[in-house]
């Protein structure tokens, strides 16, 4: 019986820390728009008008000023997009968006499973996200598969994406294209493994450690 409870109890915290991760993500994101919409286009009105006074300003002693404001303008601006930036990639939900990914995938069926409850690093995201993209794409275009199996795991030090199909590979190597090449250029970047195989259909096990 305690050990039931204790199972419930695990699964509610669970749920709840997911549920505040995604109300989180959801208002950065409203935020990021907000700021974007709003400040952003007020932004861009006084930049334009500072740079008409400049144009249309016949007081020497003003140009200076004017050129000042003008700037200062500017650099708020680039700080505003750096921001909502920012928040942008903060906010970007990986499991949504791999989700998205395979649902649009008709090829052949796809088994998904992801098991990573933190929430990554953007540049593990970005990563993530095109190398999944690109393997997709290989199935596509080099296996006969009529299933693949695309599994995020995280362990206490890494995070692991498998990428594998049941496939017979048409003549693929490895060495060659500019997708593997990317792929093996981003996990290096984050200071990961990468293993690709195609005995067997293709089958991609990644490894990245969370420090990175």
């Amino acid at each position: 019986m305690s050990i039931q409870l204790s199972k419930q109890n695990k699964d509610l915290i669970e749920k709840q820390d997911n549920e505040l991760n995604l109300a989180t993500m959801n208002e950065r994101n409203r935020i990021a728009r907000e700021i974007h919409d709003n400040v952003g286009h007020l932004l861009s009105s006084a930049i334009l008008q500072a740079g008409a006074l400049k144009t249309i300003n016949r007081d020497v002693k003003l140009n200076d000023n004017l050129q000042d404001l003008h700037e200062t303008l500017v650099k708020a601006m680039n700080s505003i997009r750096n921001s909502v930036h920012e928040l942008y990639d903060e906010s970007l939900d990986l499991e949504a968006k791999v989700a998205e990914l395979i649902k649009n995938f008709t090829f052949c069926e796809i088994d998904f499973s992801y098991n990573i409850s933190g929430n990554p690093d953007k540049k593990l995201k970005y990563a993530f996200i095109s190398i999944l993209k690109e393997a997709l794409t290989n199935i596509i275009n080099h296996s006969d598969a009529t299933k693949a199996i695309v599994a995020f795991n995280e362990h206490p030090a890494l995070y692991q994406l498998i990428i594998r199909d049941n496939g017979n590979v048409k003549s693929f190597n490895t060495n060659d294209g500019i997708g593997i090449s990317n792929m093996i250029d981003r996990v290096r970047t984050l200071n990961g493994n990468i293993n690709i195989k195609t005995s067997n259909g293709f089958e991609i096990f990644i490894s990245i450690p969370k420090e990175v």
